[in-house]
């Protein structure tokens, strides 16, 4: 009898809800992300130049503060991403870039477990270390910062009342204007899907 009970209470501590995140508490994503850009990044020169950025997966981090029950502020930080940018198939530069964006979300008691998330914020991007290839090689390509809107939704399945594990999904408003030798010379539009896997904490 003693240990049917001691394993009925293992079972209630694996299957027992996970409490609602409370005002105060704070969680620590570990995780990695893939920004993949919309297929249709504009054209250049007056419209003579498609252009086409590729993807890349860095790791990522978040950090999420509850100023109420199920509502948190969270930032999201990286590694620099780094891009190739195509025209009809020849690279013709690379930028890296840094995209924190800060959001407010509303996180929902789906399940014991299983908490979804939705949240709508304000997103940065600073670009950097551009530089011209292939038959632009030898210019000064710069892509300027950018300022633009994010959309967030995603789900935490809670192993513990500590920890969860996070798949999430990104949409962010990138548009940014393009010089070369100091020469306005059009916009990309990269309004990237950013799709990531983490490790939450919760303190």
């Amino acid at each position: 009898m003693k240990t049917l009970c001691l394993a009925a209470a293992a079972v209630l501590a694996v299957v027992s809800p996970v409490a609602a995140q409370q005002a105060g508490e704070l969680t620590v994503g570990l995780g990695i992300a893939n920004v993949n850009p919309k297929s249709d990044n504009g054209t250049l020169a007056g419209g003579a130049v498609p252009v086409s950025i590729d993807d890349n997966t860095r790791p990522q981090i978040t950090v999420e503060y509850f100023i109420r029950d199920n509502i948190g502020v969270e930032l999201l930080a990286a590694l620099p991403f780094k891009h190739s940018i195509e025209s009809n198939g020849t690279e013709i530069g690379t930028v890296k870039h840094l995209p924190p964006t800060l959001s407010l979300q509303y996180h929902f008691d789906a399940s014991p477990q299983w908490k979804p998330f939705v949240g709508v914020g304000v997103n940065f991007t600073g670009f950097f270390d551009a530089e011209a290839k292939g038959p632009l090689a030898g210019n000064d390509l710069r892509v300027k910062n950018s300022w633009g809107l994010a959309a967030h939704l995603g789900t935490d399945y809670w192993i513990n009342d500590r920890s969860a594990v996070r798949a999430d999904l990104r949409w962010i408003d990138i548009d940014s204007d393009v010089t070369l030798n100091g020469v306005d010379i059009g916009q990309v539009e990269v309004d990237p899907l950013v799709a990531g896997v983490s490790y939450v904490v919760k303190f």
